[in-house]
């Protein structure tokens, strides 16, 4: 009974992180999720309660991994440096590349999590922006120190606008919305494609990094 609850529980969260990938949130259907999954409804609410928490869990259970892997990784990468500062290609490498890799693997959710993570953070609702926020403060919270010390000379409020910038970026980019549609007169070879996530990967982490290094703004000063 126990080993069938487990298979159901997961089947379930299967069939909506595929739907809610494909179709968003407000646009997939509870009796949707339910025919994915080949369950009925009174197992979707015994299992999880709401559609609400169960978009919640379908984050959960991916997050939690790539949470734990980061700081895997951020942890190793400051032991290595002993104390110095680490190079912000290496912190840049360890936030976003390690979100980029989960493409390679479908243990954990593969190109179908990374494209629905991507697509909810370019639009979320309220209550999934203040469930990301709980779920990634404290893995953010380390990798900002990480650059903070790795660029003394820059203003702690850059650091802060660029790592937005790049979460914004990274975001679209795995959303697998299309964006180079929009420039018809750019023809590119398939092998170019947004769906080459091979490609994708050292393309998006050589830019986040010229961005990160990029010159500081000169702003107008305030009148008083």
């Amino acid at each position: 009974m126990e080993i069938r609850q487990v298979d159901t529980r997961e089947r379930i969260l299967d069939a909506a992180e595929r739907l809610f990938m494909e179709q968003g949130y407000d646009g997939t259907s509870m009796l949707q999720i339910t025919s994915g999954a080949a369950v009925n409804l009174a197992a979707v609410n015994y299992h999880f309660g709401s559609k609400g928490a169960l978009m919640q869990e379908v984050f959960r259970r991916r997050l939690a991994w790539l949470n734990e892997e980061r700081l895997r990784v951020l942890d190793e990468m400051e032991s290595a440096a002993a104390g110095k500062p680490l190079k912000p290609s290496q912190i840049v490498d360890g936030f976003f590349g390690t979100l980029l890799r989960m493409a390679e693997n479908q243990q954990h959710g593969g190109v179908t999590f990374l494209r629905l993570l991507g697509r909810t953070l370019t639009d979320p609702s309220e209550f999934i922006r203040t469930f990301m926020a709980h779920e990634y403060g404290a893995v953010v919270e380390r990798y900002k120190e990480a650059l903070f010390k790795a660029l003394p000379d820059v203003p702690k409020a850059e650091i802060v606008w660029r790592f937005h910038f790049m979460l914004g970026a990274t975001s679209y980019a795995i959303a697998g919305t299309d964006g180079l549609r929009l420039v018809t007169d750019w023809q590119i070879e398939p092998e170019d494609s947004i769906d080459r996530i091979d490609r994708l990967l050292p393309r998006l982490l050589s830019f986040l990094l010229g961005g990160l290094r990029a010159p500081l703004p000169q702003f107008a000063p305030i009148e008083h």
